[in-house]
């Protein structure tokens, strides 16, 4: 299924937030995230007060602005993931975490755009109580469509809303230790290996045999 065309307008609607933001964030890393106010990002800006707050209502959203697709994106990549996953019904739990931990490699491809750029704000968000409790929120935001999209292709004696629901939040958990550890790494880390470790995990260790009778 093709994507709804975008209009205009919603396409400059996010070209002016995408350079609000990006100033913005220029002077919250000058200056200090707390110590700047909305007057002072619209002065940097060449705005007024108003027009700013009419595209970013605090902010909390203006440094995650970055953030705002990655739900839409895990949802996306589990679509593809769909076609080839559904002969492996009989596999749910691999298949599940398969797809998620594809998806969540989409994702930070997505992210890691310019390395020392994305460095910069997960160290800010990392120093930022506000800016860590308002990316939480995002991550609670984008559950619903991520689990709708992962329960496509779920067994139906695996079809459990609570399953899926826990296998997300732990993807989504997973995905922000990730980047964490990448960005104390200075973005130096493989985020494939480190997505690969994180996900093992979740792996079922094989049960030794023993003598002794369970």
């Amino acid at each position: 299924m093709s994507a709804a065309p975008i209009g205009t307008r919603e396409i400059s609607r996010h070209a002016v937030r995408a350079e609000l933001a990006r100033v913005a964030f220029n002077r919250f890393c000058l200056t200090g995230f707390n110590q700047v106010t909305f007057a002072d990002l619209s002065k940097a800006a060449g705005v007024s007060r108003s027009t700013f707050l009419r595209y970013f209502g605090t902010k909390e959203d203006v440094v995650l602005f970055v953030f705002d697709p990655v739900g839409d994106v895990i949802s996306d990549a589990l679509d593809a993931e769909q076609a080839d996953q559904a002969d492996q019904a009989d596999q749910a739990d691999q298949a599940d975490w398969s797809r998620l931990r594809n998806a969540l490699e989409s994702a930070v491809t997505f992210l890691v755009r310019d390395v020392q750029e994305l460095v910069t704000i997960l160290d800010l968000i990392e120093q930022t109580p506000a800016l860590c409790a308002r990316l939480r929120e995002k991550q609670a935001e984008w559950r619903p469509k991520i689990v709708a999209r992962l329960q496509k292709t779920t067994s139906a004696t695996d079809g459990s809303s609570v399953i899926a629901n826990v296998r997300v939040a732990a993807a989504l958990e997973i995905l922000w230790i990730v980047l964490g550890q990448w960005s104390a790494s200075d973005g130096q880390e493989d985020l494939g290996n480190l997505l690969d470790v994180a996900f093992a995990a979740f792996s079922t260790p094989a049960r030794q045999q023993t003598d002794t009778p369970l």
